[in-house]
Parts: structure tokens; C-alpha cells; sequence
């Protein structure tokens, strides 16, 4: 190869490798551009003042006041007037549903029962649950309702209650509305009141009940009170037999006991041991003739609402005998693992058609 062919081949070799190194210069612009560009940025904003990020637009105003809207309360007096038809259904288990949702929730609720005193049309729903759910939170509230100016007769629902304290404060209100009953215009109170010493089973009242009968004159208020010093005295010979002794401490068992007097069959009749008369010597000895046989009732446990700490229940009993049904509240209150009467209310009472009367 001569020398002008080398020096060619090397010019050749030269001008490729200097396209080859232009070609990477030239890809290698855009990143060093974007490199300078990014570091110019960066020093720009070091030196600016921050800019709040841009807002979102806020959303169109439509769909909100309309869910407002649906929030709102309906216009009126509302909750009231639900309550009141509620109540005022004819349809009893109604009423007494209500009542079980009300002690089902539990003290939690008093300020609202409280507030709902203050309505005419919900103070006597609001009472009665007061008196239902119990305790120190309620009882100062029913205290208050001894001296309401209206003319709804609230007072019952404070002296039922006090069936459950045992106490000399709870025991004298008790009888100062029985020894005031002659001038009583309501006998459901004065019957509140009775009907919660009979609760107690305690013979000890039982001197202060004759003595608080013999100075009324309203004879229905006198026969209750006879009645309370029967039952009271019947339970308490019950509750110190073994038989007694031996009774459990379920809701059935308390329901049962208070109502011992009426389900126990009447004592057998003595027989005396007087010598036959002389007439009647040969003959067969005459057979006593047999005691009056009680009606057969009967004691029905329907329903048991319980307290949200399940110490406390509601029980709707029936008492059921040829003659009449009866529906009474129970109230218990369960004391070292054993449930016990708090209080007794008395409900409604039906008359059954007499057998071949067609009335």
C-alpha cells in the first residue's frame, strides 16, 4: 500500500470516528439542556415566595342543600304528636310496647323522659316509665311530680315506686296518702299506694293498716286495705314454710309468690272430737261437709323486657280466674343473684261472660 493510500485511510478513519463522537454529542444535549433547565428552576424557586397550591373548585351547591334538606326535622311538633297516637291507640299492646322499648333503653334516657313530662300529652307515658326504669336518677324526678299543679293525678306513679325502698321515709309517705284517702278525688292513687306496702311482705305494717282502715270512711279504700293485711300475712306464712324456703329465686318464682294467697288451696277444715249425741248412736257418723272450694286460677308470665345491665326486668303477668282477667306490670329487681319484687302495677281488668248468659 503506498503511502498516499495510508494517509487516506486514516483521514477515512478520522472523519468517521468525529461523525460518531458528533452523534452522541448530539443525544446527550437534551439531558444536559433538561439538567440546566431543572437547576435553573430549582435556584428560581429558592428565591420566590411559596405560592399556595391551587384550590379545587367547590362542588355545585345542588346536591348539598338537598341532603340538608332530608336532614332537617319535619316541620311541627312532631315527636309529640307520634307519641301521643301511639298512646292513644286502641290497640293496647301498642301502649305497652312502647313502654318495654322505654325501659328496654334504660336510664340513658331520663333527660328525655324528663323533657317529656313538661308535655300534657306524654307526662303520664313519661311517668309511668320513670317509675318502670327506677333507681336514685329516677326517683328525685318522681318526687317532684308530688307537687305538679295539673289535674293529671302523677302522683301514683311516685308512691308505686316507692315500693321498692324499704326505708321509715318511703313507708310514712306511704301511709300519709292512705290516711288522707277521704279526701282523695282519685282512689287510683290511694290503690298505688296500698298496693306497694302489699309488695314488701312485711307484718310489720301490719298494725299501722288496721289502724289506718278503722279511721276511713270510703269503704272501697277500707275493703283494700283488709285485703293488704290478708295478703300480707298469708305470703309471709308462705315464705316461712319449707315450702317457701325452698322456692327459687327466678322471675316466674317472685311473680308466683306474690300472688301465693290466691293459687295455695284453703287449709283443710278441723274435725272436733265431741262424742256423738245420743240419737245418733248406731248410725254412720255424717261426713264434714267440705270447705268452699277456691276458683281455679291461674298466673301467666307473657312477656320479660330486661334493663340494658340485665338487673332489672319488666314482666307483663296475667292473672286469670272464671270471673275476670287481670294484666299487672311487674317490676324486679335481681339482689345476690336472686330476682326480687321491685314493684306492682295493676293494669287492665276484663270480665268474662258468664257461661249461658249470651251477654
Amino acid at each position: 500500500m503506498t503511502k498516499a493510500e495510508e494517509a487516506m485511510g486514516r483521514a477515512t478513519a478520522c472523519k468517521s470516528m468525529m461523525r460518531k463522537r458528533r452523534s452522541r454529542s448530539c443525544a446527550d444535549a437534551p439531558c444536559l439542556c433538561a439538567g440546566l433547565c431543572l437547576l435553573a428552576t430549582v435556584a428560581a424557586f429558592s428565591q420566590q415566595t411559596p405560592v399556595k397550591p391551587r384550590e379545587e373548585p367547590a362542588p355545585r351547591s345542588a346536591p348539598a342543600e338537598a341532603s340538608a334538606e332530608q336532614e332537617q326535622p319535619l316541620p311541627g311538633d312532631w315527636a309529640p304528636e307520634l307519641l301521643d297516637a301511639i298512646l292513644s291507640s286502641p290497640n293496647e299492646e301498642a301502649q305497652y310496647g312502647l313502654l318495654r322499648a322505654t325501659f328496654a333503653a334504660g336510664p340513658a334516657i331520663i333527660p328525655q323522659l324528663t323533657a317529656a313530662l313538661k308535655d300534657d300529652r306524654t307526662a303520664e307515658y313519661a311517668a309511668q316509665s320513670l317509675a318502670y326504669i327506677g333507681g336514685d336518677q329516677a326517683l328525685p324526678i318522681l318526687w317532684k311530680l308530688l307537687s305538679d299543679p295539673r289535674d293529671l293525678n302523677l302522683r301514683r306513679f311516685t308512691y308505686g315506686a316507692l315500693a321498692e325502698y324499704d326505708s321509715p321515709q318511703a313507708t310514712d309517705a306511704l301511709f300519709d296518702v292512705i290516711d288522707k284517702s277521704d279526701n282523695e278525688p282519685d282512689r287510683t292513687v290511694t290503690e298505688s299506694a296500698v298496693i306497694a306496702l302489699t309488695v314488701r311482705t312485711d307484718t310489720a305494717l301490719l298494725p299501722r293498716l288496721l289502724a289506718s282502715e278503722k279511721k276511713l270512711q270510703d269503704v272501697v279504700i277500707r275493703d283494700d286495705l283488709d285485703n293488704a293485711c290478708a295478703v300480707i300475712e298469708e305470703r309471709a306464712k308462705y315464705l316461712a314454710s319449707p315450702e317457701g324456703k325452698k322456692s327459687g329465686g327466678s322471675i316466674e318464682s317472685a311473680v308466683r309468690t306474690y300472688f301465693i294467697p290466691a293459687l295455695e288451696p284453703p287449709p283443710a277444715p278441723e274435725t272436733g272430737g265431741t262424742s256423738p249425741d245420743k240419737k245418733s248412736v248406731g248410725k254412720a257418723p255424717t261426713a264434714p261437709s267440705p270447705g268452699k272450694s277456691r276458683p281455679l286460677v291461674s298466673v301467666d308470665v307473657r312477656s320479660v323486657t330486661l334493663s340494658p345491665d340485665r338487673n332489672r326486668a319488666l314482666a307483663r303477668v296475667v292473672f286469670e280466674d272464671p270471673t275476670a282477667m287481670a294484666y299487672y306490670d311487674f317490676v324486679l329487681q335481681k339482689r345476690f343473684g336472686n330476682w326480687t319484687l321491685a314493684s306492682v302495677w295493676l293494669g287492665p281488668e276484663v270480665e268474662k261472660k258468664a257461661v249461658g248468659s249470651g251477654q
